[in-house]
């Protein structure tokens, strides 16, 4: 994965770039573009994941596998109709670990799994927080339209600021722990300053976009199809695309729908983010289980 991170790094310079040239409204077009393909993409063959889990493991009934996934989306719909405020810090809370297991998984260090999961955890909700901090005034914005509820800018930096010291304490014990991953920290320190720069000067969306797709979606199909199919060839990524396709039509038209007939609310953020959080829940545990059948596996 660290040769597709040189990769991102290019793209996420291009994405500066188009930063400069774009007028806003294009840049925020161009953003849900690549929100819609591949980002809506690496999460529509979580069916298929499970099923190869339970291929490969043989444990649960695929049956009851799927109905607990589909136990879970509805459940995150309903928290997010009669509890939006605690249905944006659940979301936030998926999302910062599933961004952090992403990114860490297959980093060569070892630790406890209580260690490895809190790294997960305070990365991934640094880098949102640290989205949060650059963008105040569209978070701010957004979480009003969801919850209907004002929070404040000085919220969101002490959010920053305790989120900051639990990341920062949880690598100053793997440092005294590991010391050799000195040079490797270095090298997520300029990541994390590569993320500040393009936070701060782009559009909250377009940020978004950039480290969601280039940063996360893209390496999270990359793991995905090679689990699935045993390697990472032309062939193996268009088995993969034909198989999520279908749920990607689904995805994609029941936004569209949503967008449609509440399109002159002003919900439109808030039907966005919130459909986002609906799919992240149940793939944030897919993944997962992911992850732990690839150490099972001899």
């Amino acid at each position: 994965m660290t040769n597709f991170y040189n990769v991102a790094i290019i793209l996420s310079f291009i994405g500066l770039w188009i930063n400069a040239i774009l007028p806003e409204n294009l840049e925020i077009i161009l953003g849900f573009i690549l929100i819609f393909s591949f980002g809506i993409l690496h999460g529509s063959n979580d069916i298929l994941i499970l099923d190869t889990i339970q291929n490969k493991s043989n444990t649960n009934p695929f049956s009851q596998i799927l109905l607990t996934y589909i136990i879970v989306v509805l459940s995150a719909v309903v928290i997010f109709y009669f509890l939006p405020s605690v249905a944006v810090i659940l979301f936030i809370i998926f999302s910062g670990f599933h961004f952090g297991e992403q990114h860490w998984e297959n980093q060569n260090f070892k630790a406890s799994k209580s260690i490895r999961n809190l790294l997960y955890l305070f990365y991934g909700l640094f880098v949102l927080n640290l989205l949060f901090i650059c963008q105040p005034k569209e978070v701010i914005a957004v979480v009003e339209t969801i919850t209907g509820k004002n929070i404040s800018e000085t919220l969101i930096q002490y959010t920053f600021a305790i989120n900051s010291v639990l990341f920062g304490f949880t690598v100053l014990y793997l440092v005294l722990k590991k010391p050799d991953l000195k040079k490797q920290l270095l090298t997520e320190g300029f990541y994390l300053l590569l993320f500040a720069v393009i936070f701060k000067v782009g559009t909250l969306i377009w940020s978004f976009a950039i480290y969601f797709i280039f940063w996360h979606s893209i390496p999270s199909l990359i793991e995905q199809i090679d689990f699935i199919y045993g390697r990472v060839t032309k062939q193996s990524m268009w088995n993969y695309c034909k198989k999520a396709l279908p749920y990607w039509l689904i995805s994609i038209v029941g936004m569209a729908i949503m967008i449609y007939i509440f399109k002159d609310s002003g919900l439109f953020y808030a039907l966005f983010f919130s459909f986002i959080a609906a799919v992240t829940f149940p793939h944030t545990i897919v993944i997962n289980k992911l992850f732990k059948n690839k150490k099972t596996q001899p």
